[in-house]
């Protein structure tokens, strides 16, 4: 996990109860075979796929031939395994990545996150701007949950993935100032971190894995999903 700096705390008081409200929906945590099923298994198959098709030795080689094209396809694969992005994110990256120079910015600049040296700070910086230059089609590219993704299934250890308006109503729920900005900037992504640590520190107990894990359990406190699910079983 991310070594962050911590200046706030969490409600202790809202994190019991809604700790208390993830065990009614999974008994066993992150090891209850409904959770592995809902939240886990989709998430680390992409990684796994991930791993198979972008490999940090995979993917140099691409790189080094300019397969910048075939380097798209395989993040994009990856991508449709999952449903965190929306049908509109899914389109504007599509189509900003069957672009020659689009293919080009995205390869460069993903590897450049995952696997070149550096502090998390200017790397993630350098993401932001390359996302910020893919080619817009038809709708802009550059969004929280496209942003954040491809880390978030690449190396989930590191990185969490920001679907805004769930993330923004679970840290209010478990009172922490998330210091969210629509315009993507690592001083949000920074902030939000800190909020999965210090999540993940008081969980502890739950044995959460990664940040798979985390996100999951907060999706469960901010999402709509969750909200009527909880309201079908009384929860």
């Amino acid at each position: 996990m991310a070594s962050i700096k911590q200046t706030q705390k969490l409600n202790v008081k809202a994190l019991a109860k809604h700790r208390k409200r993830f065990l009614k929906f999974f008994p066993k945590a992150f090891r209850d075979q409904q959770y592995i099923e809902w939240e886990r298994t989709y998430k680390w198959d992409a990684h796994k796929l991930w791993n198979e098709l972008l490999s940090q030795e995979q993917f140099k080689k691409l790189l080094h031939e300019r397969e910048y094209s075939d380097i798209a396809a395989r993040a994009l694969r990856v991508e449709s395994k999952c449903n965190f992005l929306f049908s509109f994110e899914k389109m504007a990256l599509r189509d900003a990545l069957r672009t020659a120079n689009g293919a080009y910015i995205f390869s460069e600049g993903l590897y450049n996150l995952l696997h070149e040296r550096g502090t998390r700070k200017v790397k993630f910086i350098e993401w932001i701007v390359a996302v910020s230059k893919l080619p817009r089609i038809k709708a802009r590219v550059l969004s929280w949950p496209v942003l954040t993704f491809f880390p978030f299934i690449a190396q989930p250890n590191k990185y969490i993935i920001l679907k805004p308006t769930a993330m923004i109503t679970a840290a209010r729920e478990l009172g922490f100032d998330l210091d969210y900005s629509s315009k993507p900037s690592y001083r949000t992504y920074e902030s939000l971190l800190e909020f999965a640590e210090l999540t993940r520190i008081g969980i502890a107990d739950l044995k959460p894995k990664d940040y798979h894990d985390i996100q999951s359990f907060l999706w469960a406190i901010g999402s709509s999903e969750y909200e009527r699910l909880g309201n079908e079983l009384g929860i």
